[in-house]
């Protein structure tokens, strides 16, 4: 795996505000998408606006970072089950 992370990424679209704007009057021609990433860091949430290719290696970096914690999950699900001699359950 090359990146791991932790959030969750929100793509959306959304009027400018401009009134003239096509868009204040037609949701289908909102601009964007905007992609905004939240994650907890140090303790607090943490919101920033990314890129189209950031957002692509974000959602990528989350998508490992569950494996990683399913994996984990299954490991010591696997190691109580071996020291403990109890049944595991199935998966």
């Amino acid at each position: 795996m090359d990146y791991a992370s932790s959030g969750t990424l929100h793509s959306r679209t959304r009027p400018c505000g401009k009134p003239n704007c096509r868009c204040a009057s037609d949701p289908a021609a909102w601009h964007g998408p905007y992609h905004d990433w939240t994650r907890r860091q140090d303790g607090r949430l943490v919101h920033r606006a990314v890129s189209p290719e950031q957002a692509r290696l974000i959602q990528h970096a989350i998508a490992n970072r569950r494996e990683i914690d399913r994996l984990l999950a299954q490991w010591e699900e696997d190691t109580v089950a071996e020291i403990l001699g109890v049944e595991r359950s199935t998966r």
